[in-house]
């Protein structure tokens, strides 16, 4: 279960009730494999079958302080990976909910390229185990906002929907933190698959800028963003979006939020 936070309001006392009945009247199914649940599983057993579940791999201690990236080991207290030593990124720290195998991976593009947008609702839920971080809960709720990472229009055309913008809108009905479309992608890009970390950074450089009228209105200036994407690599493209949204927009802090770690 989803431990509530500071940032947290009360979920609507119907909410409960109108679940409750469309699980009893439409079976589900699991995501995953497609088996029938039983009605009235709570959590993430709403949409996964036990097998299913058991391939979810959640990230826990002991992880990178920046970049989120799991460890294992006998490793007391916090640390900073080799990977983000002497690399400048402009994110405070990065939390992903699970590692980005299994039928975590197999959600997340069938949620990106085939349409599945029902899948925001796992996907959504998954993500919300990342506000369950205590670093989280050190601002009041009213500083934060909730930016998804955008895509450029040609891409979000082919898709029909942006997913970090989906996502948000997910964690914004479960806590309540307002969602700002902050950023633009104003310049399509080189596959990053082929690029080395490097290349990664360079190849972002000058893809995405803040909302003219969020500058003009002072927005998020001073305020705390939780940047939402589906899955965290290397970190380039949030850490350009942060860049962006610090130089841009005011912005005073970043904290990168992701359904899975790749």
């Amino acid at each position: 279960m989803v431990t509530p936070s500071p940032l947290a309001k009360p979920t609507p006392w119907w909410r409960g009730y109108t679940e409750a009945f469309l699980d009893l009247v439409y079976t589900r199914k699991c995501e995953g494999c497609e088996v029938f649940l039983p009605a009235q599983r709570q959590d993430e057993a709403r949409w996964l079958c036990d097998v299913c579940l058991k391939e979810v791999q959640r990230i826990h201690p002991p992880f990178c302080e920046v970049c989120g990236e799991s460890y294992d080991g006998a490793i007391s207290g916090t640390f900073r990976c080799g990977n983000c030593t002497g690399l400048k990124l402009h994110f405070d720290f990065a939390i992903a909910a699970c590692q980005a195998e299994g039928v975590v991976r197999e959600l997340i593009h069938k949620f990106k390229y085939n349409r599945r947008l029902h899948l925001r609702g796992v996907l959504g839920h998954l993500l919300g185990r990342t506000m369950e971080d205590s670093r989280l809960s050190t601002l009041p709720p009213a500083e934060w906002a909730l930016v998804p990472v955008p895509l450029h229009h040609a891409r979000q055309r082919e898709r029909d929907y942006n997913q970090s913008m989906e996502l948000c809108r997910e964690l914004s009905r479960t806590f309540g933190i307002p969602v700002v479309d902050a950023l633009r992608r104003v310049r399509s890009t080189t596959a990053q698959a082929s690029l080395s970390r490097h290349q990664r950074f360079e190849n972002l450089r000058g893809a995405f800028q803040a909302s003219p009228s969020l500058v003009r209105q002072s927005t998020l200036k001073n305020r705390s963003v939780l940047l939402v994407d589906d899955v965290l690599t290397t970190g380039s493209t949030t850490s350009e979006c942060a860049r962006v949204l610090r130089r841009e927009a005011g912005v005073q802090k970043v904290v990168v939020i992701t359904v899975a770690r790749g």
